[in-house]
């Protein structure tokens, strides 16, 4: 499963780039989030429930992030187990760029799915995924708009 999005954000590209950094931050914005713990400057361990479909589980996983040029570049790669309900890996590639209204994110992901999660099918599993990225990034976006 791939996705592709961007959005402006109405913050300078440095408190975008320090919010995507912050686990409080991404703890408050990621849906479903329970908990979100730094392990170190690269190393993440989350744990969020999900509803997909008629699927809900609660997964754990680590995302481990590699900051290649920073603030405008970065990657992310991770993995979740749900149990029953499957897994999901993936990772994802970060561009911040500075704008007249504050920062285009673009961002680049893909993910593999398996067990209960893969049955439901692509486009169920897409949607979802694509409507809870929106809301992470709009999340994400009224907190540094709103803190800025």
């Amino acid at each position: 499963m791939d996705l592709k999005d961007e959005i402006v954000i109405n913050a300078p590209r440095d408190v975008v780039y320090q919010a995507l950094n912050d686990p409080e931050v991404l703890q408050q914005c990621i849906p479903g989030c329970e908990e979100l713990t730094k392990h170190s400057d690269t190393e993440l361990e989350a744990r969020v429930v999900l509803k997909i479909g008629p699927v809900k589980a609660k997964f754990k996983g680590n995302v481990t992030l590699a900051p290649d040029n920073p603030p405008e570049h970065f990657s992310l790669t991770g993995e979740g187990n749900g149990g029953a309900a499957g897994f999901a890996k993936g990772g994802a590639d970060v561009t911040l760029e500075e704008h007249e209204e504050g920062t285009l994110l673009r961002y680049d992901a893909h993910a593999d799915i398996g067990g209960k999660l893969a049955q439901l099918g692509s486009r169920l599993v897409q949607g979802t995924a694509k409507k809870l990225a929106g809301k992470f990034f709009a999340n994400l976006a009224d907190h540094v708009g709103a803190g800025a």
